[in-house]
């Protein structure tokens, strides 16, 4: 999805900037980090680095990332975005593109099962669940994620039902919030309101043909879905909805989702960062970056051009989703990916039925405390 317009951004930035060379490597998402850590540990990593921002704490531990406090000084980001970039409190990445993971609902679906306005609450939610699965025809209700590679979208559940997950440098979860959110969950799972063996790209698949009423994803996966649809409409239909919350009143939270451009310190450093800025700042880079990937700007200025938005879905997306997302609480740890499996697995053995909601959590607890040092 992104990797014609990446290239397209870096051949005109090359272009612009005489005598600038930029090579490319790039690695399987699901092995990138690991891979960028053996090169940085190596020292053969130079120049900017693109990173989700769930790596950047677990880049920053090795030390050898440049702070960009004074690139970023002055420079239009908005607040949030910026913060997107910082660990311990120093600006380690540029933000590039910022929202958050939420759900997208099919509203074709959801008409024909009799459901005319997005719930906000997770009773309304499991009433629309059950009405779309009286649609048959092979409809899954909602593509919740079951696999063990996607496990940790359970983390907001877990905060609406109360549990803050980490507190005073302490994973607690097993506390009543994390229990009954793993209830909840297992039961819409026993009820086949959400299916087996269901990651991202499942999902997506799932969404692309017409086949659920909701899944959960960040921004860009619209384009991924329409792409891959027989439906060309099915972009009109795909509307973002907050998360439904445990009581009316309460704040819909969302895991936060984007992607920083990072520097590491030594030959080139000043290159990078001065492209590092471009693209994240200058509207003929984030914008048009927008247009062809629908991944929003971290400026104020790119948010307000009218090519964002005059785009509904990106607008709802960032008010509805994007505006209420936090970061995990797991990402300060440079353990974080071993904790997110640690999690998963026990979330896993909730829903096969080997262990009791009580007992997989506290078990994960003890685990994920035990990985903090």
């Amino acid at each position: 999805m992104t990797k014609e317009p990446l290239q397209a951004a870096i051949d005109r930035y090359a272009a612009a900037n005489a005598g600038t060379k930029i090579s490319t490597p790039s690695y399987p998402y699901n092995d990138y980090l690991n891979q960028v850590l053996l090169q940085v540990q190596g020292g053969q990593l130079t120049g900017a680095v693109q990173l989700d921002v769930a790596w950047l704490a677990t880049l920053a531990a090795t030390g050898k990332l440049l702070d960009l406090k004074s690139v970023a000084g002055g420079l239009d980001y908005s607040p949030a975005a910026l913060a997107l970039g910082q660990s311990g409190g120093v600006q380690y990445g540029l933000p590039w593109t910022f929202a958050g993971i939420g759900l997208i609902s099919n509203t074709e679906l959801l008409t024909k099962a009799g459901v005319t306005s997005p719930p906000k609450t997770v009773a309304e939610f499991e009433a629309a669940l059950t009405a779309v699965k009286g649609l048959g025809g092979g409809v899954v209700p909602w593509a919740g994620m079951t696999k063990v590679d996607q496990l940790k979208d359970i983390i907001p559940w877990m905060w609406e039902f109360g549990s803050p997950i980490v507190e005073n440098n302490k994973v607690v979860i097993g506390d009543d919030g994390s229990v009954e959110a793993l209830t909840w969950y297992k039961k819409l799972y026993d009820q086949k309101l959400i299916a087996p063996d269901v990651n991202r790209v499942d999902a997506r698949a799932l969404m692309s043909q017409g086949k659920t009423a909701f899944y959960e994803d960040a921004i860009g996966g619209r384009t991924a879905v329409t792409k891959s649809s027989p439906d060309k409409d099915l972009g009109t239909k795909m509307v973002p909805v907050a998360r439904p919350v445990l009581k009316q009143g309460d704040k819909p939270r969302h895991l936060a989702w984007g992607q920083v451009i990072a520097v590491m310190n030594g030959a080139g450093a000043a290159a990078a960062a001065n492209y590092a800025k471009t693209v994240t700042t200058d509207p003929g880079y984030n914008v048009d970056w927008f247009k062809k990937t629908g991944l929003p700007p971290t400026t104020n200025a790119g948010l307000a051009d009218s090519a964002v938005k005059n785009d509904k879905f990106a607008t709802d997306f960032t008010s509805q989703i994007g505006a209420n997302s936090s970061a995990s609480p797991f990402w300060v740890y440079p353990q974080f990916s071993q904790m997110e499996k640690v999690l998963a697995e026990e979330v896993q053995s909730i829903l096969i039925g080997k262990k009791s909601p009580k007992d997989a959590l506290m078990s994960a607890r003890d685990r994920m405390n035990a990985l903090i040092k």
